[in-house]
């Protein structure tokens, strides 16, 4: 066989070189370091003269080897079918059929696969669009004529695929990102390209992806860091399916399942941040409660504090509805979704009345501090947040409980389940292993204790100086928010919240710190001689570990909400009146997002401008805050 695919499940060990050099002949070809990256994981593998040969053509055979490589954990669809053309003799029959079998492949007319045939560009395309199991595109060919001059020459049985691969901006084309020439052969080198997106490994130079936006800026770790308070972090299954135990920190020992017990007893300040779904399947179906429960394990009585305390549900009280991409919000009567609304309340300090402002608790006995349904008509579904802010004068247990029922369940009904009952379905994928990483990531969702509810930094120059000066006329630089593994921008600081206890079935850290607050301080110094026009925003790029040195973006944008939620910003305007500003953004995945503050920065003048929002939830990292200075 001639391409260097490296693989020994079809028992056929490949033509492929052993050495860690480069290879011979990519030293000077655009997609070197990505070729090199797929050899070091040993996904591609050279010929025995050291050359890789990147021009190349591959054929369906052995791009389903390479498939099959690239995503082992896939699972298999539909039945084995036996292809007229690919005899059980043949080096790539075993890899052929499993690929046909978890539908990688589908073969042509009368059982024929082509296994020699070279793989034209808008199949392999479309083949490795479907391994990432993207969602479809309703207007496929108004989508690809917004991308490619030859969007007309794509095929239609490969046009939704493609679409998909494309605005999930995995579609590589060199020289030409406008062009994507769907029918020719593709080359070793671009399927390598295209893996490379498909892989997350980010050594494609990006002006050659379809869409991608280039904005050379600096992009800088955050300062700060979080706090020490715990948090009661229920947000898995989101999608509750049946009664039962969400998340219980009470010791397992007299339980009838143990292990749905996480034994962490809270003291001193704490968070609570629940997020789940009930659905309805019928008429008949009895209304999902939501109950935490708190006990008190000591000989004395103990006082609870609510310091703040918010819940909402999607329908009525936060339905998701289409708003502009900034709004003021003063009043605060601007949201999409009960996380939008929720987090809008307690990072204005309200304490909702359907909240006790305190709850003593008897020795050795317990309350209930949430007793809400989630009310869903048949058929579909409906979600509640709840974020609360407490304290209590001496250890607690929390649990977090689901219960179908006609009015709200009692005391001793959610004792009762807490006793006897096991966890709540249906269970969220298990996340995989952060390190080494493989694909597809699953990060999976939260249930457990995490330890930090509030993120505090001072953004300046360095931990030597009080100022940030501002970037240069006509540049601009960023600080990272929401990072966590696998997604940092190129700084290598993961802001995720570690978990103190946790499922094993649920989410290693708190990805996206949902409930977090984030305080941000700019001292803004404009050390030039020049009067200065200084903006500030928050922006929604693409995930990129490529450097620091720039950040992606899309163009045409997408429909996909990546955050919605609101800041409030206090700084000095350039009249000299003290602002705080509330502001709903709502912003979409690879969105540079419009100013939010604009300031006319006098030679040497100083001003201070303040940041703060609660991480919502259904957002989805990473966000910027970015300064600028315009030219």
């Amino acid at each position: 066989m001639k391409l260097g695919l490296k693989i020994i499940l079809t028992g056929v060990l490949t033509l492929s070189t052993t050495s860690a050099y480069a290879f011979t002949d990519t030293q000077n070809y655009w997609g070197q370091d990505c070729i090199q990256e797929l050899r070091e994981r040993e996904l591609v593998s050279g010929y025995p003269d050291g050359s890789f040969r990147p021009q190349g053509t591959v054929t369906r055979a052995e791009a389903a080897v390479l498939m099959l490589n690239a995503f082992p954990d896939a699972k298999i669809k539909r039945s084995a079918i036996a292809f007229k053309d690919v005899p059980s003799s043949y080096w790539g029959y075993k890899a052929i059929s499993l690929a046909y079998q978890k539908e990688f492949f589908a073969g042509y007319p009368n059982n024929i696969f082509k296994p020699t045939q070279a793989i034209p560009r808008s199949q392999i395309i479309g083949v490795v669009a479907g391994g990432k199991n993207y969602p479809r595109v309703s207007n496929p060919t108004q989508t690809l004529q917004k991308y490619f001059t030859d969007a007309g020459r794509i095929p239609n049985y490969a046009k939704n695929a493609i679409a998909k691969a494309t605005i999930n901006s995995i579609v590589v084309n060199y020289p030409n990102p406008k062009q994507i020439k769907p029918l020719q052969s593709a080359t070793r080198g671009e399927v390598a390209a295209l893996m490379c997106r498909a892989l997350n490994i980010y050594t494609v130079p990006p002006q050659y992806i379809a869409g991608v936006e280039v904005r050379p800026q600096e992009v800088r770790s955050l300062p700060g860091g979080l706090n020490s308070v715990p948090t009661f972090n229920s947000n898995s299954p989101e999608l509750v399916m049946s009664e039962g135990i969400l998340l219980s920190t009470f010791p397992g020992e007299g339980k009838k399942v143990p292990s749905a017990h996480l034994n962490y007893g809270f003291q001193g300040r704490f968070d609570i941040f629940s997020h789940h779904i009930a659905r309805s399947e019928n008429s008949s179906s009895k209304t999902l409660y939501q109950g935490i429960i708190v006990h008190n394990p000591n000989n004395q009585p103990v006082t609870v504090k609510v310091l703040q305390g918010a819940s909402y549900l999607s329908t009525p009280e936060a339905p998701f509805i289409s708003l502009p991409d900034m709004v003021e919000n003063t009043q605060g009567k601007v949201y999409s979704g009960p996380g939008s609304r929720t987090m809008n309340d307690v990072l204005r300090g309200v304490k909702q009345d359907k909240f006790p402002d305190k709850l003593v608790i008897p020795a050795r006995s317990s309350r209930m501090l949430v007793n809400l349904p989630i009310p869903a008509k048949a058929p579909s579904s409906n979600g509640r947040t709840v974020m609360m802010r407490l304290s209590s004068d001496s250890q607690i247990y929390i649990a977090n409980l689901a219960k179908k029922a006609v009015n709200p369940p009692s005391l001793s009904e959610w004792q009762e389940l807490l006793d006897r009952g096991s966890l709540a379905e249906k269970r969220d994928p298990v996340p995989t292993p952060l390190d080494p990483p493989r694909e597809p990531t699953v990060f999976s969702r939260v249930a457990g204790v995490s330890q930090g509810s509030e993120w505090k930094g001072t953004l300046t120059d360095n931990s030597n100086v009080s100022d940030l000066r501002i970037p240069q006329r006509g540049k601009a630089f960023s600080y990272v928010l929401g990072t966590l593994h696998l997604i940092t921008l190129g700084t290598k600081q993961i802001q995720s919240a570690t978990m103190l206890r946790r499922y094993p079935d649920t989410a290693y850290f708190a990805h996206s710190n949902y409930g977090v607050e984030y305080n941000l301080t700019l001292p803004l110094r404009n050390n030039t001689n020049q009067k200065q026009r200084v903006t500030i925003s928050v922006q929604t790029p693409l995930k990129d570990e490529g450097g620091t040195d720039r950040l992606l973006f899309l163009s045409p944008g997408v429909e996909q909400i990546f955050f919605r939620g609101t800041v409030r910003l206090s700084y000095t305007d350039d009249g000299g009146r003290n602002q705080t500003r509330y502001v709903h953004l709502v912003q979409r995945r690879g969105q540079p997002g419009e100013a939010l503050v604009k300031l006319n920065m006098e030679p040497g003048e100083k001003r201070k401008v303040k940041m703060d929002f609660i991480y919502p939830p259904d957002s989805t990292p990473p966000q910027v805050l970015t300064v600028r200075t315009e030219g």
